[in-house]
Parts: structure tokens; C-alpha cells; sequence
């Protein structure tokens, strides 16, 4: 019996394709085919493997949640090939794209500065940086890295520490001169209290007072949906926003924010992590480079 030989590296290569640049089109172009010839591989891809990897529409398709581990997987192993590529020909020298997931906070206050040391230090690696809040889905977002705050779930991906921060309820001089100062707990129902449009692991301000902590709702007339924009908020003296320390030990050292309840303030500190998909295996040298840098330099307090 004949055995035929599959190139499986070089159909994962162009099914990551037809992922990444959004149709079978881009993905011929790219892999100098035609588009008929690639619709015909992936339809034997799919055959092989006894999975629909992607549901076809006349414009658009959407993979599916075997598609989804599949190109997961795929890319994985393909930044492994090169990687091994790159050990034997070049002394591992880390390339390509990294994407990170991050808060606009932590991208402001903390990655923005160490970028250029990070650049220079890894000429080959080119970095895809998104802002957000949000705790995105590492797989379908088709992220490597996600910088996280808070509290982690107990889940299948790998964390990385960076530190913790403490938090501060702040204000403007100018709001503070328009509405006054809270000193009690009872005085925060009169004043614009600023917070997150999204549920948290702390959904409000915890404050002790007499040795009980007491959670006081963020319901201000303004919900943002990231830190930095609450930040600006505050800044701008739109009300009271409490924030992470690594973001306005600056603003308060200039008098652009004053500290306020500060002894009400219980001590707790917000933890951050840097998780990726680990799954045991072996890490791309391109992630692999960001997170020990994220590890040294990224760090706050």
C-alpha cells in the first residue's frame, strides 16, 4: 500500500494564515496559491483530522472551538520550528510578533517606559500592544501575553508576578475646593464617587473605620471603563476616584492630586501578574524574552 506523505508544518502554516489575514484570498496570496487550491487543502486538513475547523459563509467565515484549539496549537508549534531554526542557524536569537493585553494604566505608567530598553535589547521582535481593561480571552483574542490586575481565577494559563500596589483615594484641588473634603464615611453620599463601568473583584471602596471595613459603592455620575481614563477624571476635578499608587505618586508629588480618608484607608494592595498559555510545553523565544523583561523592568510598587 502506497502511503502518501502529508506536509502537516505546511498546512498549519496555511490555515494560520487563512486565521490571521482573514480569508482564503489573503491567505493564497501570501502562500503563492491560488484560493481554490487553498480551500481544497483545508478541506482535506479537516477530512484528516474528522473536525470542521472553520463554518463558511459567502463572505466570511468563523472557527470553530476545534478550529480555535487547532490554531492555538499550530501556532505554537510553528514558533517552535522556527525558533529551533533560529537555535541552529542564528544562536536563538528571540524574532517576530508578540501580542500583549494590557490595561491602559499599566501601558502608560510602567510598559511605554521600558519599551525602548526592551526594543533595543531584542531588535527582531515586534510588539502588537492592546489596551484594556477587560480580561480578554487569550485564545480567541489570539493574545500571547495578558498583563493582569487583581485577584487570578483558577485557570489552565500560567502567571508571572510583577508586583502589587497600594491604592488611594484621590481628588483635584479644584474639586476639593468646590464640593470640601470627606473626613468620614458619612461624607462620601454627597460627593461624586467615580468608578469602573465594569464588575470587579471589589466592586467599591473598602474604607476601616473602627476596626471594621465598610465597602462604600463607586456610584458617581461618571463610569469609565479603564483606569487611565479614570485618572483623567480625577485630574480634570470631575469627582473621587481611588487608584492604583504606581499611577499618581507623580500627580501627587506635583499637588496635581491630593490624598484624601487616607486614615481609612485598610492597606490593601492590588496584585499583578503577567499570564500566558504555558500547557507545559515549551515557550516561543519571543515570549519567552517579553516575560523575563516584564519580570525585571516591569515591575511596580
Amino acid at each position: 500500500m502506497v502511503r502518501i506523505e502529508t506536509n502537516r508544518s505546511g498546512e498549519m502554516e496555511v490555515f494560520v494564515r487563512v486565521v490571521e489575514l482573514g480569508g482564503f484570498s489573503p491567505a493564497a496570496r501570501a502562500s503563492r496559491m491560488t484560493p481554490s487550491a487553498v480551500s481544497k487543502l483545508i478541506a482535506r486538513l479537516e477530512t484528516r483530522l474528522g473536525a470542521r475547523l472553520l463554518n463558511r459563509s459567502t463572505r466570511r467565515f468563523i472557527l470553530t472551538p476545534e478550529g480555535c484549539a487547532f490554531y492555538e496549537r499550530a501556532t505554537r508549534i510553528l514558533a517552535d520550528i522556527e525558533d529551533a531554526e533560529r537555535a541552529a542557524g542564528l544562536g536563538e536569537q528571540p524574532a517576530g510578533r508578540v501580542r500583549v493585553s494590557t490595561s491602559a494604566s499599566y501601558a502608560t505608567h510602567i510598559l511605554a517606559p521600558a519599551l525602548p530598553a526592551f526594543l533595543a535589547l531584542h531588535p527582531g521582535v515586534t510588539l502588537d500592544v492592546v489596551q484594556t481593561d477587560t480580561v480578554v480571552d487569550l485564545l480567541a483574542e489570539r493574545m500571547d501575553v495578558a498583563i493582569r490586575a487583581g485577584p487570578l481565577k483558577s485557570s489552565s494559563l500560567v502567571a508571572r508576578k510583577l508586583g502589587e500596589t497600594a491604592l488611594t483615594i484621590v481628588a483635584a484641588p479644584s474639586y476639593l475646593e468646590r464640593c470640601g473634603e470627606p473626613r468620614t464615611i458619612a461624607d462620601l453620599e454627597r460627593h461624586n464617587r467615580l468608578g469602573f463601568g465594569y464588575v470587579r473583584a471589589v466592586d467599591g471602596w473598602p474604607l476601616r473605620d473602627e476596626g471594621e471595613v465598610t465597602v462604600v459603592p463607586a456610584t458617581g455620575r461618571v463610569q469609565v471603563s479603564d483606569g487611565e481614563g479614570l485618572r483623567q477624571l480625577a485630574l480634570a476635578g470631575v469627582g473621587l476616584a481611588r487608584l492604583a499608587a504606581f499611577t499618581i505618586r507623580a500627580d501627587i508629588a506635583a499637588g496635581r492630586l491630593v490624598p484624601v480618608l487616607e486614615h481609612l484607608n485598610p492597606g490593601d494592595r492590588e496584585a499583578f501578574h503577567a499570564v500566558y498559555v504555558g500547557q507545559g510545553g515549551p515557550l516561543p523565544s519571543r515570549v519567552r524574552a517579553l516575560l523575563d523583561f516584564l519580570a525585571e523592568r516591569g515591575r511596580m510598587s
